[in-house]
């Protein structure tokens, strides 16, 4: 840790040089209005502003972001877009520590992450866990550091034609600090009202205006959160064995531990008056400490007494690495302009498995393994050319060609041999890390593709109030043929104070590398079971998988419908309704955990300790749909100014097909279900189907007030135990802040859920014996009331 606190310092000291200068804190009255900013997602038009796009597009500002205490990208995003859904798992292996996101309740990776426009990498991690997100490897939202965001645009509307795969939910644009940023430095402290959970986190961001226009933009933060911890004490009937003592508090459910730190550079020089050369770069290291569920002392399965005489829980350690660069030359040719870039991510993601034992090596078993490590890697080239046609329009139109070449790697290392290997006790008695069990070296390979896409877009204002666009685009994939997306949408005007946009988009979304190849055994515990099983993820064209009915994976394919208004019935008063439907085709989800009889059929095949098996599968069609509104006030005050925002999703998923349970399931003994109840409910029913947003800024004077609220529709569990089915209702969560303004400085004083909310308790049978009183599902987590302080100076 020390090395990784001194890497950090060194980063922040380039972002935060001594400030001598003072400059007043911006006003509310003084920003543009959110429908008025110029955005770059959506469009590749130049001037193209929020009211003027064809489809719906959010605006989340630096001030949104940083109006609560969490310095988390994604939790931030989570409560300032009501379309964004933002679960807090818990005791969940890896998925702890890179926990998915979720627009419109939708898959995860259904959703494309830019930075500056240019695609950002996915995480190596695949979330095989129950919870929402099971099989997706999305963006790492939380690994791209907060001080480094001029503004987010979000694009909720399918646009796979506009930048290729996984685009079927939606777009996530961050755009960076630039020239004119100014610079900033921002320390701020917290904690849970329950005594826990304690943060701090330091960042800042300092701009140099270079000759002739150019700039170079540094930000960096870095930070350290304390685990919470709000598992109960075992109230079940059964103590001993592979259960704590009756009365006793053993597991530890909340958030992680972390320590963490993050550096952006955003760049521009100018190459004579024609050309720029820009890049940006990404670099950041979380480290991250989850738990697992708690070894009885009692089980001489899964415990040595002599090294563990109480019990354990065991520590699972993430080191989660992100790097990324981007770097190009823009410029104009006669009348085309040109953009040629080079792209490079990666996340290179390790398990280190603590204050644990392999219970199979008895007495001389290590206490600590290295377990392996995930790895992904992208190389794009880009090619983007545009210009404008003078076809005798109110303006002329605007078309755009590309090309695209991608690189995609992704790696699975083995861990050391203590940490997956049988020891010298045979099974039953567990072998491999107890909590999280090692990759072993048959997990391991080393898997690559790439691809070629070409587009065109078109876009004009055919007359003074209408306004239309069309796009295609064409791509092949080395590994499973080529698929072709198109997009026609418009805009109509009606009069200044109304008008209507719609798109009908065809999308699709290749399966990741990680979905085809990621094979390992886990130590996966089922409500309803007191022992653990061993489940094995086989990939989906293995001979295991395709004895149990698998088929090679395809490519999602989506047919999407969106229809709205902007409306500005009154001065400084902007509403816009968008409703909208997505059908996704084959969509790729992991099946159910395959146990019962396939112990035997496992052995047959010469797989032995494992007691279920699983694998990915086109086997169901989605249907999502729903309604966002948003509405923003601006009442200006003779001592400041007043913001209201309003904002509500409502999003309903639901399966319309689910394919023909593999008679292989159903024959040799076996009788197994590929596609259960649980997975099911979890896609259709796990997230809130509502959610409501409404915040008030206050500005008067050197005081800004904020006061936000949150309501969470309520949500479902639908275990395979019937009897276990149960809601949870909707809750209501405060946000409040104050902040003085002082010459450059700011000081603020807030709290994140005030009133001290939780979710619905669990009902005993969902809450492994009282001891979790919470589930994981939750939308707001269940940490309770968060105090904070923070104080920044701006010049």
């Amino acid at each position: 840790m020390h090395k990784n606190r001194l890497a950090a310092a060194l980063a922040f000291a380039l972002v935060a040089p001594a400030a001598w200068a003072q400059a007043p804190q911006p006003q509310a009255s003084e920003r543009a209005s959110t429908l008025d900013t110029m955005i770059v997602t959506g469009t590749r038009v130049s001037d193209r502003t929020v009211a003027e796009s064809t489809s719906p597009i959010d605006i989340i500002t630096p001030e949104a972001l940083q109006a609560t205490g969490t310095t988390e990208l994604a939790t931030a995003l989570s409560r300032a877009l009501p379309s964004l859904n933002f679960p807090r798992p818990a005791i969940t292996d890896g998925t702890s520590a890179i926990r998915p996101a979720q627009l419109r309740g939708m898959a995860p990776d259904q959703v494309l992450v830019l930075v500056n426009g240019k695609r950002r990498h996915t995480t190596a991690l695949l979330n095989v866990n129950g919870t929402q997100g099971r099989g997706s490897s999305p963006v790492d939202l939380n690994a791209i550091p907060v001080a480094a965001i001029e503004r987010i645009e979000v694009l909720r509307d399918g646009a796979s034609a506009q930048y290729g795969s996984d685009a079927i939910a939606g777009v996530i644009n961050v755009v960076l600090k630039g020239s004119g940023a100014g610079s900033s430095i921002d320390a701020r402290h917290g904690q849970y009202s329950a005594g826990d959970g304690a943060q701090w986190n330091l960042a800042g961001d300092h701009g140099v205006a270079l000759a002739n226009g150019g700039f170079v933009h540094l930000a960096g933060q870095f930070g350290e959160q304390d685990h919470t911890n709000r598992a109960r004490p075992y109230a079940g009937a059964s103590p001993g064995g592979n259960n704590p003592q009756l009365g006793e508090k053993r597991f530890i459910y909340g958030d992680p531990d972390v320590e963490h730190w993050g550096f952006s550079l955003n760049a521009e020089v100018p190459l004579g008056e024609r050309a720029t050369l820009y890049g940006v770069g990404m670099f950041s290291e979380r480290d991250i400490t989850s738990f697992a569920f708690f070894r009885a002392p009692g089980n001489p399965n899964q415990n040595v007494p002599a090294i563990h005489p109480d019990g354990f829980v065991p520590n699972i350690n993430n080191i989660a690495d992100d790097r990324s660069l981007v770097a190009g030359v823009r410029g104009e040719a006669g009348a085309w302009s040109w953009d040629a870039s080079y792209n490079w991510g990666i996340n290179h993601l390790e398990f280190f498995i603590r204050n644990t034992l392999n219970a199979s090596l008895g007495a001389s078993s290590p206490t600590s393994f290295y377990a392996g490590a995930l790895e992904t890697t992208q190389n794009i080239f880009n090619l983007d050319l545009g210009r404008e046609l003078d076809w005798g329009l109110a303006y002329p139109a605007h078309l755009a060609l590309g090309v695209e070449y991608r690189q995609e790697k992704w790696n699975q290392s083995p861990g050391e041999p203590d940490s997956w290997r049988q020891g010298p006790l045979p099974p039953p008695v567990a072998s491999g890390s107890q909590g999280f069990p090692g990759y072993r070296p048959g997990d391991a390979g080393h898997h690559d593709r790439d691809s070629w896409a070409v587009y065109a877009d078109l876009e004009a204002d055919f007359t003074e109030r209408f306004s239309a666009g069309a796009a295609v685009r064409h791509e092949d994939y080395s590994d499973f043929g080529s698929q072709t997306s198109g997009k026609v949408s418009g805009r109509f005007e009606f009069s200044d104070a109304v008008a209507m946009r719609g798109t009908v988009a065809s999308g699709f979304r290749a399966p990741s590398l990680s979905q085809q190849f990621f094979q390992t055994t886990s130590t996966t515990f089922i409500a309803g079971f007191a022992d653990p099983f061993e489940i094995r993820t086989f990939p989906a064209g293995s001979d295991i998988a395709r004895a149990l009915g698998a088929e090679p994976l395809q490519p999602e394919e989506s047919l999407s419908y969106s229809l709205g208004l902007v409306l500005q019935p009154a001065d400084a008063l902007y509403v816009t309704v968008d409703a909208y439907q997505v059908d996704v085709d084959d969509r790729i989800v992991l099946s159910a955990n395959l146990t019962g009889d396939i112990r035997q059929f496992l052995e047959e095949r010469g797989i032995f300790g494992v007691t279920g098996g699983r694998y990915f599968t086109n086997a169901i069609d989605t249907r999502t749909r729903g309604i966002d509104v948003v509405g923003t006030y601006r009442w200006d005050l003779a001592t400041g100014s007043f913001d209201l925002t309003a904002g509500y999703n409502y999003s309903k998923t639901e399966i319309t097909r689910i394919a023909p349970n593999p008679p292989e399931l159903e024959s040799g003994g076996l009788n197994l279900e590929r596609i259960d109840r649980a997975e099911r409910g979890r896609i259709e029913r796990g997230f809130p189907r509502d959610k409501l947003v409404l915040s008030g800024t206050w500005n008067t004077g050197d005081w800004t007030f904020n006061a936000a609220t949150t309501r969470y529709g309520s949500f479902q569990t639908t275990p395979n135990v019937a009897a276990n089915d149960q809601t949870y209702g909707a809750k209501w969560v405060v946000d409040l802040s104050a902040t003085w303004h002082l010459d450059g400085w700011s000081f603020t004083a807030g709290a994140d859920n005030v009133l001290n909310e939780y979710p619905d308790e669990n009902i005993f049978g969902n809450s492994t014996n009282g001891q979790f009183p919470y589930n994981s599902a939750s939308p707001f987590g269940f940490n309770g009331a968060f105090m904070y302080v923070r104080a920044g100076y701006r010049w």
